[in-house]
């Protein structure tokens, strides 16, 4: 039981590590350093790095051992494409069951947007909470949807790096002012039990991130913690990444 613990605890906070940034596309995961950091021992971390390859985030190759999986932007643009609809999906299903609980926590989450956003900019050290709040705002209405399907379809996703809700753009601020704004209008829409209303402004909420993001990666490359690999893949140094990154 204590191996299997420490299997799914490394399994989790790797897969994290990799979802927001720390560990980047084609960076090998060393073993030894990794249980090192971990405080575990090599056994339940093989067991985690193989979980995590099944789910398509980690890849192993015999010649390179296990790595950080690379995505083409074609990957990119499809995980983005299905998450936008299963979350308008779950807009629409958590519209018909929403209680008034629910909907004061969902503008609490806003209301908590709003705070970390007053200096008129989202600070470097307000970018964690920032996250953590938008993570769970998309994961409270999956939930209230009532079909975990749709849940665990996302989290698959979410193992596309970029795809994932953790990715913020914290340099422009318009930008993120417009989709907290996003944030504000679903949850009213949820709120007044508008499930097409609530599930349209989910699908623009999540295809504008994507062009945005398309838009940026194509001037600033290094401004991205996640870069997709080219349609031919190509090789990453993540090292050479590492100094530059900026943002989530």
């Amino acid at each position: 039981m204590e191996a299997q613990t420490s299997t799914e605890v490394a399994a989790a906070r790797i897969r994290e590590a990799i979802l927001s940034g720390e560990l980047l596309p084609g960076e090998r995961l060393h073993q030894d350093r990794l249980a090192d950091m971990l405080g575990i021992s090599r056994t339940p971390l093989r067991a985690a790095l193989t979980t995590l390859s099944q789910t398509g985030l980690v890849s192993y190759a015999s010649n390179r051992g296990f790595y950080v999986r690379e995505f083409s932007i074609s990957e990119v643009s499809g995980a983005f494409a299905i998450r936008a609809e299963l979350e308008a999906m779950a807009c629409r299903l958590a519209a018909t069951q929403i209680t008034g609980k629910d909907s004061e926590y969902l503008l609490q989450l806003a209301a908590e947007g709003d705070r970390l956003l007053q200096p008129g900019a989202l600070l470097p050290e307000n970018l964690p909470a920032y996250r953590q709040m938008n993570v769970s705002f998309h994961t409270t209405i999956m939930t209230l949807s009532g079909n975990p399907w749709i849940t665990t379809l996302v989290e698959n996703l979410q193992n596309v790096p970029i795809a994932s809700d953790r990715v913020i753009v914290w340099r422009d601020y318009d930008v993120i002012k417009r989709s907290h704004d996003d944030h504000h209008r679903i949850a009213r829409a949820l709120s007044n039990r508008q499930a097409e209303r609530a599930a349209s402004i989910m699908r623009e909420h999540i295809t504008f991130a994507h062009e945005h993001l398309q838009a940026q990666l194509a001037l600033n490359p290094q401004d991205f913690l996640r870069v997709p690999v080219a349609e031919k893949p190509m090789k990453i140094r993540s090292g050479s990444l590492k100094n530059r990154r900026k943002t989530s």
